[in-house]
């Protein structure tokens, strides 16, 4: 059976979250290790420049997702694991997609037209605090895609549409000069949880409201402890359809202790045993890998060798890819 490619990238702005890990890191992992796919996951470090203008924070969130994906047990063996600033020819093929991409397709970006509308409702010029790599990141993460010849990108339903630029990018590339390019396809998978945060909304760094994944044991019972509850007395029952502590549970029990846990819920579980019990569940699952983990920062040694490793093989693709992008728009060797 023929392989399928599939990409995911991580932007390195931060410290990787229960959120990230549920919804994006615990699948992708267990994609890596099914023989039909062929997985390239990679650290946007690129990306990271359009948010974030700091140098340390950029270097030490690296070190932070890198040991996260292999204290979690990804296999780099099997999967390509790289950092996306180690392959060079990402940047070139940026600026040849720049040529090729139609200005209009940017000025739709939801990224773009959401900080525009925060100027405007402002009352700052719409391009107020706005750079040209915000404004031209999709073409940034359209080399990312093509430059792989990914088939499938697994995305959420509001990141859908950097999969579709991408693809129509490379549709117009292909007509114009050769047919280089694989049209990528976005993949979402509605059984993967989008995990709440602490105030109920989705779990995300813009909120403020974030469990950071590998907090040591007694700052984990802490994080968990001010998820916000209602007012309901033990006794009372609860719903658990509206619960963000039901909801996290389900993101890491069982079938079988979801049921245990909504039964709890339907005969009045206080709120503090509920927590106590939902620190019990992802402490459980996660100990082993916080200790990993934590071994990994004390060896970047280890992790930069890891991810040189991955760029080689990474390399092996993307160089003689561009030297197809090149001979295509015409800058190949004269002789």
């Amino acid at each position: 059976m023929a392989q399928q490619r599939v990409l995911t990238g991580i932007t390195t702005t931060g410290t990787p979250h229960l959120g990230n890990y549920v919804g994006a890191i615990r699948p992708a992992i267990a994609s890596s290790a099914d023989p039909g796919v062929d997985s390239f996951l990679f650290l946007a470090d690129y990306h990271a420049l359009i948010k974030s203008q700091d140098p340390e924070q950029v270097r030490q969130s690296s070190r932070e997702i890198a040991a996260t994906w292999l204290a979690l047990g990804l296999d780099t063996d099997k999967a390509v694991f790289y950092r996306q600033s180690d392959i060079p020819e990402i940047t070139e093929l940026t600026w040849i997609l720049s040529c090729n991409a139609a200005k209009g397709l940017m000025n739709r970006a939801h990224a773009y037209k959401a900080a525009v509308q925060a100027n405007e409702e402002a009352g700052e010029d719409p391009d107020f605090g706005i750079t040209m790599g915000l404004f031209s990141y999709p073409v940034l993460m359209a080399a990312d895609i093509l430059m792989f010849n990914a088939e499938k990108i697994p995305v959420g339903k509001d990141q859908i549409q950097h999969v579709e630029m991408a693809r129509d990018i490379a549709q117009r590339f292909n007509h114009n000069f050769a047919d280089v390019f694989t049209l990528p396809e976005a993949v979402v998978d509605d059984s993967v949880a989008v995990l709440q945060g602490l105030d109920g909304r989705k779990m995300s760094k813009s909120y403020n409201n974030t469990i950071p994944l590998f907090l040591a044991e007694k700052q984990l019972r802490k994080a968990i402890n001010k998820i916000r509850t209602n007012l309901l007395e033990p006794g009372e029952p609860k719903d658990p359809d509206d619960s963000t502590v039901f909801q996290v549970w389900a993101a890491f029990a069982d079938e079988s202790e979801t049921a245990r846990m909504r039964q709890a819920f339907a005969e009045g579980i206080a709120w503090g045993e509920a927590k106590k019990q939902l620190f019990e569940l992802i402490n459980a699952e996660l100990a082993e890998a916080r200790d990993s983990y934590n071994r990994l920062l004390d060896d970047p040694g280890h992790i930069e060798s890891v991810l040189k490793q991955g760029a080689e093989k990474a390399r092996a693709l993307s160089v003689p890819l561009m030297q197809k992008v090149r001979e295509a728009v015409g800058i190949s060797s004269m002789a």
